[in-house]
């Protein structure tokens, strides 16, 4: 028996170091492949667009896995905006093709894009597009081109603004889970899916100007490339045009029905090459891989991103106190960054982490200009640590604001019941047991956690009244968890300019009087060895690349939607406490 344990022992390390080299092979097979295939741009190219992969703001958002032993060059939002800003000039790319399916990214970050499309084409190059079936997003982007081409069959979702929320009350009735909330602004909604089974009044009113104002940047876009009036855009979206190709034709939403192989004729008979002759084209990652955007310029422009929910300790994925305040630090002791740009795209999260974030930020002011850039979300922990900022930058449809506070305790005794599960307690003070899941808060906890949130709104408002010159009344009114849209934030005063993300690098680059200087990024993307490696050897106990990997092997299998849930029961146990945090995951569809 001994014998055979030793063979059967024998025999999986033996397959573990068989496949662990073998994994490893592939991986130095993929790297040696990967630099000694040199990709060019060829004359008379076409620069083809499908964003197939997430539109990511930062490395921290760049998908590990075991299997993926060669996952080329990333593009980033950053990076697609600078390769369509330098294609505009290079003689070899005569044009861009738009071939997107469904757009994973936010209408800020679309709009961005959309934007430097837009100017790409004051070059007098041309933009095509082409769908099979599109999103409303795809064709948001998509509208931007001089001719958009539809598949004989295609369906194009467009319909307006719309949002759903869960709401959960009712289910908890019925199975004995209830929530004790504490909260400051009629506006702060994060917690009605808990307390009532429809929208209050003022979340109905807050979520139908903010479809409004951001359906109003939308359709105009459309209406200028389109040459439509504003009511036509409506009768299509009313009319659900788009749906049908043949509709979508005649209400001068595309231009054409046509097969692929004829969209790629007209490009080739745009480009003077003969049907029966390939064309070259060449695709956003290869571009990259091929064009050396770099600068070599001494002085440079720091990019630090705050990207998702905000939480204490350390972490790559969201925003993690410890973490970014870690890189804080690094951007403030170099003295070859002479400027930052914070890219905020979150919805807030917890509050004493935002106000060490804030602080620390604060202090990097005093040593170089700061300059707020928002993306899809600046709300609540997202807007506030915006604060420090010389001049905040936004999207006309970037969601912000939610100035306000909330506190959430769950309560499971009635369900722990209903299972026949009881407690009982002993304490020697009144309020000893202040907090349990299974007695809910005591009423002294739930007194001194009100004069908490009230403490904590007051700090909120007071950081904005100092970096907004506002009265604690001109916040207060603009406060009370109310989300806006970025035009309505720049009218009411809580951003300073409409512009993307390179007017926000070009400003910081003006304050600190730079003429030449390169951006670098915080986080700093690691070698693809490197990232490899530490899958299967951690350097400390804090790096959590093999959770990143399973996480992202879950997002792969969950889907984007369901992965979002995962993440939220995964973490709900680190929201405790005071929260600066937006209200609902609002994505407008």
């Amino acid at each position: 028996m001994k014998k055979f344990l030793i063979q059967v022992l024998a025999v999986i390390v033996g397959i573990s170091l068989l496949t662990g080299v073998f994994i490893f092979g592939m991986f130095i097979i993929g790297a040696i492949s990967e630099s000694t295939s040199k990709i060019t741009v060829k004359e008379n190219s076409v620069l083809e667009i499908t964003l197939k992969q997430p539109v990511m703001e930062s490395p921290s958002e760049k998908s590990v896995s075991v299997f993926s032993f060669n996952q080329g060059t990333s593009v980033y939002l950053r990076n697609i905006l600078d390769l369509i800003k330098h294609a505009k000039t290079d003689d070899k790319i005569k044009g861009i093709s738009l071939k997107i399916e469904d757009v994973n990214g936010g209408y800020a970050q679309i709009s961005e894009i959309r934007q430097a499309l837009q100017d790409f084409k004051q070059s007098k190059k041309f933009v095509y597009a082409y769908s099979n079936n599109s999103s409303q997003k795809t064709y948001y982007l998509s509208s931007v081109a001089d001719s958009l081409f539809l598949n004989l069959n295609a369906m194009t979702e467009f319909a307006g603004m719309s949002m759903e929320v869960m709401f959960l009350k009712n289910f908890g009735d019925k199975y004995g889970i209830s929530f004790d909330v504490i909260r400051h602004g009629k506006y702060k909604s994060a917690v009605e899916p808990y307390l009532q089974d429809h929208f209050s009044d003022e979340n109905r009113q807050q979520l139908k100007e903010l479809g409004d104002n951001i359906w109003s940047k939308i359709s105009s876009d459309i209406s200028q490339s389109r040459k439509l009036s504003i009511n036509d855009i409506n009768i299509a979206a009313d009319s659900l045009y788009g749906f049908v190709a043949e509709y979508a034709v005649k209400q001068k939403l595309a231009d054409k029905l046509v097969t692929e192989s004829q969209y790629y004729n007209i490009i080739k008979k745009k480009l003077g090459v003969t049907e029966d002759k390939k064309f070259n084209k060449i695709s956003l990652t290869q571009y990259s891989e091929a064009t050396d955007l770099k600068s070599r310029a001494k002085d440079k422009i720091a990019v630090l991103y705050a990207s998702g929910e905000i939480y204490s300790g350390k972490g790559n994925d969201d925003v993690y106190s410890q973490t970014i305040i870690k890189q804080i630090k690094e951007i403030k002791d170099d003295d070859h960054i002479k400027a930052v740009v914070l890219r905020v795209n979150s919805p807030g999260g917890d509050g004493n982490a935002s106000a060490e974030i804030l602080y620390e930020l604060a202090e990097l002011k005093k040593e170089k200009p700061l300059i707020v850039s928002f993306s899809d979300y600046a709300a609540s922990g997202g807007y506030y640590i915006a604060m420090a900022a010389d001049k905040i930058y936004a999207q006309e449809n970037t969601i912000t604001g939610s100035i306000g506070v909330f506190g959430i305790l769950p309560n499971v005794k009635k369900l722990s019941n209903n299972l026949g599960i009881n407690f009982d307690h002993v304490a020697t003070n009144a309020n000893s047991l202040y907090y349990s899941p299974f007695e809910g808060a005591s009423d002294g906890m739930k007194t001194v956690l009100t004069k908490d949130i009230e403490i904590f709104y007051k700090k909120f408002v007071g950081v904005v009244m100092n970096n907004r010159k506002k009265t604690f009344e001109q916040v207060d009114a603009l406060g009370g968890g109310r989300v806006w849209s970025g035009k309505q934030a720049l009218q009411n005063g809580l951003v300073d300019a409409i512009g993307t993300f390179g007017d926000a690098i070009a400003f910081a680059a003006q304050k600190a009087k730079l003429k030449e200087y390169q951006v670098i990024d915080y986080p700093k993307e690691k070698p693809s060895f490197e990232r490899f490696m530490e899958m299967f050897f951690p350097k400390n106990d804090d790096d959590d690349t093999q959770v990143k990997a399973t996480e992202n092997l879950l997002k792969k299998e969950l889907g984007a939607e369901n992965y979002r849930l995962y993440q939220k029961v995964k973490n709900i146990q680190q929201q405790k406490g005071i929260l600066y945090l937006m209200p609902f995951d609002i994505e407008f569809k």
